[in-house]
């Protein structure tokens, strides 16, 4: 498995990218590739155009959850489609694969719109939806989370923004995981249910217990010294091979977690390579 990071906060250095407050994560696994996560605007194209990758061969796009940092790309890669047809170019008619709750509307801080941009039956013009609370295998050793149990009280308890005049506790919110050689490597978009909730997720759904990589946003940047704390204790006991904090996970959160795993640096550039199980 292949993985590139095509949209993030920052940019690897000496590597000519653009950066944005959002995330979208290429990934190849065998003839398979996916897009997880499509950032807040066109970043994440111009950077696959500028790395030679072809997003219009694109087989899964794969949402973490609906907020505009992760979605509003959305609008772009169909803008995108959509000259390629004019233009008489092939292209690959993709899946959209995301948690049921995707469509629904979401505000906060007095933005009147921050989730999907489009709804399911426009959406399905463009490709297959599928929509799965349960685990959903890409390919072999590449599985979509589904729905997280939270299951840590220091974690994933808060509210982003309203639904329906309600607290919105993003109840869409997943991740990825990909069952490599040397243990899981699990791909996050900010992991609100929590980043060990997460983790633990995957380990559950791969029955798997070892770590090779953590990636992705671990929605750390306003979070309390003592989920921190508790996170970086979690972390300490994992021994996994590398973490990639990025995103939202905040600069004091990262550095925190630098004392007890074995962070790396993350940003639009970056290349990492895994070999699956078989």
């Amino acid at each position: 498995m292949d993985l590139t990071v095509l949209c993030d906060n920052v940019t690897i250095t000496d590597r000519y990218f653009l950066g944005e407050p959002g995330i979208s994560i290429h990934i190849r696994d065998g003839e398979t590739t996916v897009l997880f996560d499509l950032g807040y605007s066109d970043v994440f194209l111009r950077n696959a155009m500028a790395m030679g990758i072809d997003l219009l061969r694109t087989d899964v796009v794969a949402f973490s959850h609906a907020h505009l940092d992760h979605t509003w790309g959305l609008m772009p890669l169909l803008a995108h489609r959509a000259r390629a047809v004019i233009e008489g170019q092939e292209q690959i008619r993709p899946t959209f694969l995301a948690h049921p709750a995707i469509f629904r509307s979401v505000t906060a801080g007095g933005v009147p719109e921050i989730g999907m941009p489009v709804d399911r039956e426009t959406l399905a013009r463009q490709g297959e939806v599928l929509l799965s609370r349960e685990p959903v295998w890409i390919t072999d050793d590449l599985v979509f989370l589904g729905e997280i149990p939270r299951r840590f009280p220091f974690e994933g308890q808060g509210a982003c923004g309203e639904c329906n005049g309600a607290p919105d506790t993003v109840p869409d919110d997943t991740a990825l995981a990909y069952c490599s050689k040397d243990g899981l490597v699990v791909i996050t978009g900010c992991a609100h249910a929590g980043i060990c909730s997460t983790i633990a997720r995957a380990k559950e759904v791969c029955g798997e217990s070892r770590i090779a990589c953590v990636i992705g946003g671990f929605h750390l940047l306003d979070a309390a010294q003592e989920q921190i704390d508790a996170t970086c204790r979690y972390f300490a006991g994992l021994d996994a091979g590398a973490v990639h904090p990025c995103h939202c996970t905040g600069f004091a959160a990262t550095i925190a977690l630098a004392g007890a795993a074995n962070v790396r640096e993350t940003g639009v550039g970056l290349r990492l390579s895994f070999s699956g199980r078989s």
